[in-house]
């Protein structure tokens, strides 16, 4: 029967799996609209900082912890700070790709329900860039927060009068915690291991370096995980079926077949 199981298993893996170039280029095309769209609201400078002050007061209204205080702990060192920024800059798109690389390879049912929920996410939050754009608290005034990108480096945008490159006004919903999250998400549901659960610190750490540089605010945050939520109710988690001899077939759960012990129990009991 494990021999059975496991050809099912590659059958199936190699049937999910979608080319590589189609996928190559599907990516690359859907970021190049999301950059390409967000230009489009780089120069609306006065409604940002409209919106700015909007959402400052809003978080205060409901009484958000100010994101001046975890600021304060980073800015205990030189080194702390640095380390946050450095990870701002770097993670983001590298732990993205990186996710999405071993999904195709391993998990190729899983990578396209991802890619599926990343792109809407995405594209949702193109459609919030485009009708409401923000500043970032490192910005604002009223903050009090500075700038440790550029106070301490590295940092990833200049002037922005100067930077054509990014929108600095897309600070919500905040991708850097969204995406985050659904790596976590992703690598949890699509693995077995009982310490899956420490993906979760990839977006926990996400959110105190993005609030802690002054690159968004808590509700950047907590919209991008409600757009996450929503994509992720829509999307549905893809399920397995698995073969077995003259028994038909019985759908599994949707973790990813890992060939661990919870595996043969589950195909054993299918064969009953």
């Amino acid at each position: 029967m494990n021999g059975r199981t496991e050809a099912d298993r590659t059958e199936t893996d190699a049937i999910a799996r979608p080319p590589l170039v189609r996928e190559l280029l599907l990516v690359a095309g859907l970021f190049l609209v999301y950059k390409f769209g967000r230009q489009l609201v780089s120069g609306h400078t006065g409604e940002a900082f409209r919106n700015a002050d909007r959402v400052w007061d809003l978080e205060r209204a409901v009484h958000l912890p100010g994101e001046g205080s975890v600021q304060h702990l980073l800015l205990h060192g030189d080194t702390l700070i640095h380390i946050a920024n450095t990870y701002y800059a770097t993670v983001h798109f590298p732990a993205t790709a990186a996710f999405l690389v071993w999904l195709y390879l391993r998990r190729p049912a899983h990578y396209v329900w991802a890619r599926r929920v990343l792109a809407a996410v995405t594209a949702a939050a193109l459609v919030v860039h485009l009708t409401f754009p923000l500043a970032p608290p490192r910005m604002l005034a009223a903050t009090g927060l500075i700038d440790t990108g550029r106070v301490y480096g590295p940092s990833v945008y200049g002037s922005p009068q100067t930077d054509h490159l990014s929108n600095q006004f897309a600070a919500m919903p905040s991708l850097h915690f969204g995406w985050a999250l659904m790596v976590a998400i992703g690598l949890i549901v699509a693995t077995r291991s009982r310490r899956r659960w420490l993906w979760l610190l990839h977006p926990l750490l996400t959110l105190l370096v993005i609030v802690g540089t002054a690159n968004h605010y808590w509700l950047d945050a907590i919209v991008a995980t409600a757009m996450l939520g929503i994509a992720l109710a829509v999307i549905q988690v893809p399920r397995r079926t698995a073969t077995t001899a003259g028994r038909g077939t019985r759908e599994l759960a949707p973790a990813a077949p890992d060939a661990s012990a919870d595996d043969e129990a589950v195909l054993v009991g299918a064969g009953r």
